[in-house]
């Protein structure tokens, strides 16, 4: 057998590549992972998922404070203030503590950085900086990054049209932020800018917010959006951009076509999705093909079609989502070990961490509907008494149900820990649990998780607080 020098490399340390990397090493693999970044952890914890969170709790802090609401609990302030600049030394200091935390796994674990950009010279060979390794198993986990507007030019660095690193960034607070696209990462980062004082506009081509979750769910959030000052402007396209100084002017129009308008700001979002990182891989050259969406498809082990060459993560199909890619990088390893690595992709929650949150997991009522029988059972945030004296009425619980089997189809909720109440449904359904099971599970009292209990019994139309 060829001597190679690793028996996996993983291209990538985002969540798919670091967590693959880590568990191949586990498991007794001699693993190297190969990372272009200055820092590891990828999109998600360098300018993702992990400084979002930052900045949206800190601008929630600021809102209490700014707003009044901490007057309520007997929290008087006087004027309040924001140094824009501690918030954002804040983010930063999380970001260093989790990269820096994947450095020390790394050296824990014995795997070893491979610095710089790779590239596959053939199926066990991978290019990084100059210099070629081998290894029995190669993963591809390179992630994916923002899809670019036509017509509309991305410069982070002049701050006025910008993506999601830079509105991340931002040194300033907008006098008016457009965010391009309502979906997670727009609305995310729109809430962020707008509770530290910003007016903000939301342009999103569909006629609703939120694509691919529940109806209800996404009917609830124009509601709760509008009424914390965000202004939507739905059904509608940005057909153009136009910078001069540090203003932008937006062209736009009518999904369905009609007449044009022109909107000015002083910062603009585009935040219309993202798309994989396969460019200079040199995929074709090894004998792989792009899918229609520019994706690496797999099969259900994680492996492509070329012998000896796996893909995970944002790169291949499925939801673009840093746990996805986590479970994918531990099930790849495993399988890469000989064991056996499954992701059961029908049971992988979403959770857009704005105040509230909004989360799901499993099948939208409107899929449900279309596979046959269902019942559902609906929960209201302002029944439970937790929420009702957090002062937190936003939101509700829904449960969708097989008629026949009573079998878990699907969990959507809105409420202040929403993210937090999905594990629950996600581990019921994991186990194959009906709205019985939840409904007759005992659950703490008072908690929000409460209203999974309510919302279940709801099912079969006998909940107890409404």
């Amino acid at each position: 057998m060829a001597e190679y020098d690793y028996d996996v490399i993983f291209i990538g340390a985002g969540p798919g590549g670091y967590v693959g990397a880590i568990r191949a090493a586990q498991l007794g693999l001699k693993t190297a992972c190969v990372e272009g970044r200055e820092t590891l952890g990828g999109t998600c914890l360098n300018v993702g998922c992990i400084p979002s969170k930052a900045l949206l709790h800190g601008s929630e802090k600021f809102e209490e404070a700014a707003n009044g609401t901490l007057a309520r609990y007997g929290v008087k302030l006087g004027k309040v203030e924001l140094d824009l600049a501690a918030l954002q030394a804040d983010k930063a200091d999380a970001v260093k503590g989790l990269t820096g935390g994947i450095e020390y796994l790394f050296k824990k674990n014995k795997v070893d950085w491979l610095k710089g950009y790779g590239a596959l010279k053939d199926a066990h060979t991978v290019t990084v900086a100059g210099k070629d390794y081998t290894a029995q198993d190669i993963v591809i986990a390179t992630g994916s990054s923002v899809t670019p507007l036509p017509g509309v030019a991305v410069d982070n660095d002049q701050g006025v049209i910008v993506d999601s690193t830079g509105a991340l960034a931002l040194d300033r607070v907008p006098q008016h932020l457009v965010v391009i696209g309502g979906g997670v990462i727009g609305l995310e980062l729109g809430s962020v800018w707008r509770r530290l004082g910003a007016k903000v506009t939301v342009v999103e081509f569909l006629d609703q917010l939120l694509p691919g979750m529940d109806g209800d769910i996404r009917k609830e959030a124009a509601k709760v959006f509008k009424k914390q000052g965000m202004e939507l402007k739905l059904g509608t396209k940005v057909t153009g951009a136009e910078v001069k100084g540090k203003q932008a002017t937006l062209t736009l129009e009518p999904a369905k076509g009609g007449a044009t308008e022109t909107i000015e700001a002083d910062c603009v979002l585009v935040a219309i999705g993202r798309r994989p990182n396969v460019a200079g891989l040199n995929i074709e050259g090894i004998g792989l093909e792009l899918n229609a969406r520019g994706q690496i498809e797999t099969d259900h082990d994680f492996a492509t079609k070329v012998s000896g060459v796996w893909a995970i993560g944002d790169c291949i199909p499925g939801p673009m989502l840093a746990h996805k890619a986590e479970d994918e990088g531990i099930a790849v390893a495993e399988n890469i070990a000989g064991l056996t690595g499954i992701v059961n992709h029908d049971v992988i929650p979403g959770v857009v961490y704005t105040m509230p949150e909004f989360a799901g997991v499993g099948l939208t009522e409107e899929a449900a509907k279309e596979r046959g029988e269902i019942k559902v059972g609906k929960f209201p945030m302002m029944a439970n008494s937790r929420a009702k004296t957090n002062h937190e009425p936003d939101g509700f619980v829904k449960v969708i149900a097989d008629a026949k089997t009573d079998r878990v189809l699907g969990v959507w909720c809105i409420a202040s820990v929403a993210g937090t109440m999905i594990a629950q449904a996600a581990q019921a359904m994991e186990f194959g649990a009906t709205s019985e099971d939840i409904a007759y599970t005992c659950h703490a009292h008072p908690t929000h998780s409460e209203a999974v209990k309510e919302a279940a019994m709801a099912v079969t139309g006998k909940p107890i607080h409404i």
